[in-house]
């Protein structure tokens, strides 16, 4: 990787024989330090794993002894490049993990930007997320930023949404990579770097878009990067973005935090620039060295490799076959074990009783033995409180002296602002109770006319009830007359039938008498057609009177109906009143408020020139009481008026008020004293 990384040509690596010679020219203890040597011989260890893990992935795939062409060793050789490139970054990222929890630890408070330790972290961070990065095409040209995976958090979990807008808005970041850096600073004071990190890594699948497949966050490593960075969450980090060049930032990592030298016995130590960048180029010459000398002899040794393990797999298979001869032995061994262990389980049971048993006896007797100690706490820990309260009044009674001054102008400031809006408010409420006035008058006419119109109504009803009641007399009457005319008939007719069974043989006699009854007869048909009539129009009468009985009903429906809206405007009239009322009411408080906080500015205004013309004398500046003027001594203390700042001795300063700047009454001079009680009587009245 051009960016992270330097490349060497093949022509300036030297062969192993001029190494050799130079090491027995110099040998390497008499030149270097005792931590120089360690950190060589972890290097190489290091190397050795990486060789020891391609030997056991070459196994593991079975290779095939070939002749290796060109291609293949580059392509082999890339693969060990990236996995030696992966180990040195994990060390480098536990060693700055390690160191800055150390620090941080050490020096107890939150870390700042500036801090040594913590801008490596990130270097070393921002050097792990570059790793295997692959080059976007732009119109300008290729274009490599670890801002795009990070991009990703924000889609993948809404949590990080905050920060991704943050770095947006700020206008100072210009470039891709300023904009990542200041989103792993946001994620590091959240403290929520390792879950973002996890979030990523949990899809791959987005992340293969963004590095190659040999990259350390496409690896394991990341994974165990992830949990390394858990750690950083005992770390308080407050740091500040504006202002920084967080684009022109140059990522170095600085190894003189890492590489120290050993201290003399007298104390003194030997290590300056010089000495650390000569270890570290040692450093980088051995890695060089050693990683040529790999890359000769890893074909060779792999074809070796192959071999050994053909011969070892054929001597597994002939094991394979002795095993399964042993799992046949084995599984009858397990069902004898099977029988011992139901008879183990029956008294593991009964002693598993027992043990319960003992351990509610010993539950109850410690939680006895709890209940007291948690009292002694609680009385410990009320006593501790209480010390504290007394501390922060103390601490609350100095700060209120200083910064008495400041709060009564503001509060002059703040009152004089109340009493302007007050005002305006008053004005405003005079405005609304003559309109509401208004609307009463309108509605009081409304309800007069709608009475008046009600009136009418029900005199036009009383008259249709009595026109009904006229009418249904004159129809019982008629009724009556039917009955009885119906009745005279009935006995005419009954009296014809009679006369003819009498008169029966007297057909002669009774035929004039039977024509003078016919002409009775057609006279009563007459009238009984005439009554008949007289019932039809009776009838028709009816008719037309339930018709008027039916509108006067619904007009009466329409007439409760206007009851109910004259109800409802009765009630939205005292609705009304009670607002006007609670206005009239309010409009009153507010006039009381006003002369009291009228009163209140001129107390202030008094307390402020009070403050002004007086000073906080200092016990040095005493020597006599300003009162009595006797001298202070050793039986005549000083003591301080809490309301004009002078020195008085115990007698004349015995009394205690409370003063608005002090939640508690505290001592006062007689002459303050008098004062103050003459504004509160007058205040109060």
């Amino acid at each position: 990787i051009k960016d992270d990384f330097e490349i060497i040509d093949k022509t300036q690596i030297p062969n192993t024989a001029e190494v050799k010679s130079e090491g027995k020219e110099k040998p390497e203890e008499a030149r270097w330090p005792g931590p120089i040597l360690s950190l060589a011989r972890k290097a190489s260890e290091n190397l050795a794993l990486g060789y020891g893990s391609a030997l056991k992935s070459a196994s593991l795939v079975g290779f095939i002894p070939k002749p290796v062409s060109n291609d293949s060793t580059a392509k082999t050789s890339a693969r060990h490049h990236a996995m030696e490139e992966r180990a040195n970054l994990m060390n480098m990222v536990k060693l700055s993990i390690k160191i800055l929890i150390q620090s941080a630890l050490s020096l107890g408070r939150t870390l700042d930007s500036d801090f040594p330790p913590l801008q490596q972290f990130f270097v070393v961070l921002e050097h792990c997320l570059k790793h295997g990065l692959k080059a976007k095409k732009t119109f300008i040209g290729q274009n490599k930023s670890f801002f795009g995976p990070l991009e990703l958090v924000e889609k993948l979990c809404p949590e990080a949404s905050d920060i991704a807008t943050s770095v947006k808005n700020l206008p100072e970041l210009k470039t891709a990579v300023g904009r990542g850096r200041a989103w792993l600073y946001l994620a590091l004071m959240q403290k929520k770097l390792a879950d973002y990190l996890k979030v990523l890594l949990d899809h791959k699948h987005l992340l293969s878009e963004f590095y190659e497949p040999d990259a350390l966050m496409m690896e394991e490593e990341g994974a165990v990067i992830v949990g390394l960075l858990v750690g950083l969450n005992v770390i308080d980090a407050n740091l500040c973005l504006k202002g920084e060049d967080l684009d022109s930032q140059v990522g170095v990592i600085d190894f003189s935090l890492y590489l120290k030298e050993t201290q003399d016995s007298d104390g003194k130590q030997d290590g300056g620039i010089t000495a650390v960048l000569d270890q570290k180029h040692y450093v980088e010459e051995l890695n060089r060295h050693l990683r040529w000398d790999f890359h000769l002899c890893t074909v060779a040794d792999l074809q070796n490799k192959i071999d050994c393990l053909e011969k070892t797999n054929s001597k597994l298979q002939e094991e394979l076959a002795a095993a399964t001869d042993r799992i046949g032995s084995l599984q009858q061994e397990q069902q004898q074990l099977k029988q011992q262990n139901e008879l183990i389980r029956e008294r593991s049971e009964k002693s598993v009783e027992v043990t319960k048993e003992d351990t509610k006896v010993e539950l109850d007797t410690y939680k006895q033995s709890r209940q007291g100690l948690d009292e002694m706490y609680s009385d410990v820990w009320k006593q501790l409180k209480e010390e504290k309260k007394i501390r922060l009044e103390l601490e609350k009674e100095l700060e209120l002296q200083i910064g008495m001054k400041t709060e009564m102008e503001i509060a002059m400031k703040l009152l004089e602002k109340d009493t302007h809006e007050k005002q305006d408010t008053l004005v405003a409420l005079r405005q609304q109770l003559e309109e509401v006035k208004a609307i009463n008058l309108q509605m009081f006419h409304k309800s007069r006319d709608a009475e008046c119109s009600l009136q009418q109504k029900t005199e036009a009803i009383s008259s249709f009830e009595g026109k009904t009641n006229e009418m249904m007399s004159s129809m019982k009457q008629m009724e009556e007359r039917l009955q009885h005319t119906e009745k005279a008939r009935q006995a005419a007719e009954e009296r014809c039938n009679k006369m003819k069974q009498e008169l029966a043989g007297r057909l002669d006699t009774c035929q004039q008498q039977m024509s003078q009854l016919d002409s009775k007869c057609a006279t009563l048909e007459k009238e009984l057609k005439s009554e008949k009539e007289q019932r039809q129009t009776l009838q028709r009468e009816l008719h037309q009177e339930k018709d008027a009985t039916t509108l006067l009903k619904t007009e009466l429906q329409q007439m409760e109906g206007l009851k109910k809206e004259l109800r409802k405007l009765q009630d939205e009239k005292q609705q009304l009143e009670k607002v006007c009322e609670e206005q009239e009411q309010a409009l009153q408080e507010m006039g009381l408020h006003l002369s009291q906080s009228k009163l209140k500015m001129e107390d202030i205004k008094e307390v402020n020139k009070a403050l002004k013309g007086h000073t906080w004398l200092k016990d040095d500046e005493a020597t006599h009481c300003k009162q009595c003027e006797k001298e202070f001594s050793i039986s005549r203390r000083k003591h301080h008026c809490r309301n004009c700042g002078d020195i008085f001795c115990n007698t004349c300063s015995s009394n205690e008020l409370a003063l608005p700047s002090y939640p508690k009454p505290v001592r006062v001079c007689d002459t303050c004293h008098t004062l103050l009680l003459q504004r509160c009587s007058s205040n109060s009245s």
